[in-house]
Formats: C-alpha cells, sequence, structure tokens
C-alpha cells in the first residue's frame, strides 16, 4: 500500500514532541505555512535558489566556473584537488577529482526549524555532485557542514544517498531534512549557505552542470488542521494517469517493489505531462513483460540506497530536472489557493499527506505518507487528482472532498488509527515545470515563492 518508510515518522516524531512542548507562539500557529509577514507575523517558509548566471558569479569558487547562455549553470573549470570516495553501498574505492561552489550567505526571512536542499543538475558517467549546507543558529553559533545528499542522475559511479547520524547536539539531518531537535527552546536557523562539491574521473574533462540549487526554509506551527480555503478555479490538467500497485513484486530491490513507488509514479506522471520521457534506450533494462516501464525507471532513478526507498524528496525533484530543460524544487504551500494558482496556469503539483482511511472518503486506504499529483478542481472546489494507490491506471483519476484533503494535507499532527499523536507533513510540495516557463506560469510561481 502507499507509503513512505519509518525514517518520516521519526522525523514527525521528534518536531511533534518538541511541538507539543509548547514552542510555536500564539501568533505564529494562526498562519498557514507561507503566509506573509501581514499583521505582524512572519512568512513560515522562506525559498531561495540559485540559477541565474549572477547567481554562479557571485558564489565563492574554488575550481569552478559560471557558465552563462539559455540556462546557466556552474561546471568544474579546472580540478582544486583530489580524493578518494569509498562507496559505503557497493565498498568500491575510487579517486575522484573535484571543485567546489559555495553560496553567499542567505539570510532566511523565516528563522526556521527545517530545511530541505534541492537541485537541477546532469551528471554524465563518471561524475556525481555532493550538495552540503551550514548554518547560524539564532543563539549565534553554526552548525557543521552537514551533507544533504550525494546524487548521479546515474547508478554506475557512485550509489545515490543520503547521510546518516548527522548531529551537531542541536539539530540533525533526517535523510533529505535539516531538522531543529528540540523546537519548544525556540532555537532556530537564522541563515544559511549552500556548497556544491562536483566531481569528476580523474584526468578527464567531465562535469556535471548544475543549473539550479536552494533550499526550502520553514517554520510551520503546530497544528491539527487548517481553515478552509474557499473555491476559486474549476480546472483540470491533462496529467498522464499511472498506477503503482500494477507494480507491485517489480523490481523489488528498489524499496520493495510497486507498493512504495507513490513518490516516483507521480514524478513520471508530472514529467509525462510535460513531454519528456525516457528513450527506449534507457528503458532496455526493464523486463519487456512489464507494461509502463517507465515508472520502474523513476523508481530505479530515485532510489536513496541509505533510505532504502524511493520517497527522498530532493532525489525525486532532481530525477524530474534531469530531462532536457526542466526545473523542480521541493517546497510548502499554504493552501489549496496555492494550488488554484499554479493549476490556472497549467502546473500541476505533487503533494505529500498521511491519514486514516476514514479521513480521506473514497480513498480505501489509510498512509502514514502517500504523494499524490494534484492536476485539478471540480466546479464545487474539490481535489482532482491523480491517485498512483489504485489498481489500474484507469483507477488513478480521483476526487476528493477539498475539506479533508487540504487538512490531510497541510496539517503537522494527527492521531492514527491507535490514538496516537504522530507527524504531518505540514504542506510540503513537489514543484516540476519548463525551464522557459511562459509569462503566466512565471507568475504563479513567483505567487508561491519560487522563481
Amino acid at each position: 500500500m502507499a507509503r513512505e518508510t519509518s525514517r518520516r515518522t521519526v522525523l514527525g516524531a521528534a518536531i511533534a514532541a518538541a511541538a507539543g512542548a509548547g514552542a510555536l507562539s500564539t501568533t505564529a500557529s494562526a498562519a498557514p505555512p507561507g503566509e506573509s509577514a501581514a499583521a505582524g507575523r512572519r512568512p513560515l517558509v522562506d525559498n531561495r535558489f540559485w540559477s541565474t548566471c549572477t547567481d554562479w558569479r557571485f558564489g565563492a569558487s574554488d575550481g569552478t566556473r559560471a557558465v552563462a547562455g539559455r540556462r546557466p549553470a556552474v561546471v568544474i573549470a579546472h580540478a582544486a584537488g583530489r580524493t578518494d570516495y569509498t562507496d559505503p553501498h557497493t565498498g568500491k574505492k575510487a579517486t575522484w577529482e573535484y571543485a567546489t561552489w559555495t553560496s553567499p550567505v542567505h539570510r532566511s526571512q523565516t528563522p526556521a526549524t527545517e530545511v530541505i536542499v534541492s537541485w537541477n543538475a546532469h551528471t554524465p558517467a563518471g561524475t556525481w555532485l555532493q550538495a552540503e549546507l551550514r548554518g547560524r543558529y539564532s543563539d549565534g553559533t553554526h552548525t557543521p557542514w552537514f551533507t544533504m545528499g550525494r546524487w548521479a542522475s546515474g547508478d554506475t559511479d557512485i550509489r545515490r544517498t543520503s547521510v546518516d547520524d548527522q548531529s551537531d547536539g542541536k539539530a540533525s539531518v533526517w535523510t533529505d531534512t535539516f531538522a531543529i531537535d528540540d523546537a519548544a527552546s525556540g532555537l532556530r536557523l537564522d541563515s544559511y549557505r549552500l556548497r556544491l562539491t562536483l566531481y569528476r574521473k580523474p584526468g578527464t574533462r567531465l562535469t556535471p552542470t548544475v543549473w539550479r540549487l536552494g533550499a526550502m526554509a520553514s517554520d510551520v506551527p503546530d497544528r491539527f488542521g487548517v481553515p478552509a480555503s474557499k473555491p476559486a478555479l474549476a480546472r483540470e490538467l491533462p496529467v498522464p494517469r499511472y498506477s503503482q500497485n500494477t507494480h507491485v513484486g517489480q523490481y523489488p530491490e528498489y524499496d520493495n517493489g510497486g507498493e512504495a513507488w507513490c513518490s516516483p509514479t507521480s514524478s513520471q506522471m508530472i514529467v509525462e505531462y510535460w513531454g519528456r520521457k525516457p528513450s527506449k534506450a534507457e528503458l532496455a533494462w526493464v523486463n519487456p513483460a512489464f507494461e509502463d516501464p517507465q515508472v520502474c525507471h523513476a523508481a530505479r532513478f530515485t532510489f536513496d540506497y541509505q533510505y532504502d526507498g524511493c520517497g527522498n524528496w530532493p532525489f525525486n525533484a532532481a530525477y524530474a530536472a534531469s530531462y532536457p530543460d526542466m526545473n523542480a524544487v521541493v517546497t510548502r504551500l499554504s493552501s489549496l489557493t496555492d494550488l488554484e494558482t499554479l493549476v490556472r496556469a497549467g502546473i500541476p503539483a505533487i503533494t505529500s499527506q498521511s491519514f486514516r482511511k476514514e479521513e480521506l472518503t473514497g480513498a480505501g486506504y489509510g498512509t502514514a505518507g502517500h504523494l499524490m499529483t494534484v492536476v485539478g478542481f471540480t466546479a464545487e472546489g474539490d481535489v482532482i487528482a491523480n491517485d498512483p494507490a489504485s489498481p489500474s491506471n484507469q483507477a488513478v483519476r480521483r476526487v476528493y472532498r477539498r475539506a479533508e484533503w487540504e487538512k490531510i494535507w497541510l496539517r503537522t499532527k494527527r492521531h492514527n488509527a491507535s490514538g496516537a499523536v504522530v507527524s504531518g507533513t505540514g504542506g510540503v510540495c513537489y514543484l516540476y515545470w519548463p525551464a522557459h516557463p511562459t509569462d503566466a506560469q512565471r507568475r504563479a510561481l513567483a505567487a508561491v515563492g519560487i522563481h
């Protein structure tokens, strides 16, 4: 059944426990994530992404250079050094040349309890990259450099991986999420910088190409529900429909097969909505007896070998952005009004939610974590979702009640079937869109904080 594995539960439990201790002010808890600083409130979500030639030139370079053009990027100009890396998942040791690019310090509008980094890149065979974060706490101290992902678009040179057991006693990294250990203490991350390390085989001219790097910082309040938004749009986008459940038992080495593939299945739907898909040559490894081999492909190339699953949020965004001229980020949105803004401009979205069976009418299941693709809204304002936890592609299109759906997506705390308080994801969303959007799409993205 649709699920995300246990580290989401671990992360949520830690945040819920801290929030339950009374960390959040009544002012903050009255505002949904992403709300602007009206009436004395600070925004609860801050997005900062580096993607322009000016952005790349203003970073600190050690062996990298900015590339101008239709899609500016940062690449290796010359090696800054060499290092050995032993892949923890294969035991293979190899020597790599590397160069680095480090962002300027970004002072977040949102002193944050969580930060999620995402990147858009191409790593040809013989190359890979590492993304790191270092920040300053509100008490004036600094974090170490935390590794937020070691990534390659392929899986022959290294196995893409998150890094466990990272903590400085004040914050920890849970797979793809930097999180303050005790939000009740009032400690927040005020500012941060990001570092890219680009690797290649020694003596070659190969290079990763990185078009976008950034982070979503947030301080979403402790809440079991949210006020319902008012319907404002009736539109449905023609997003392809794929079921994860038709892949149950296929390639169990990737997160136990299709039953856990909600994230890559959703990612593949939107990749194809934008007219991209893997080539026949890229799909040659898939058993020809399997239908929709591109879903198997998405599972393989979003798989995080440390997390042992396909639900790493930035890895899904990076997979989508590995297709020609695609952008992708992980962020948080404030309400269904934000999703209506995007759908109006032709941009579908992937959202993360958790719920008991009786909390979402018509789903027919409950889940501790599940990704769906929001493709539109009915005239009554209900959500039209491509739900991959369906028995067939034909059954993927679902209509869910607006208030129910908004609640299970935006809350940060909930009661599970046993009555225990567990976590919710607080409006997490993947957004994928063309590198050269229309003016309407650009305005819609800006309206939800993405530039």
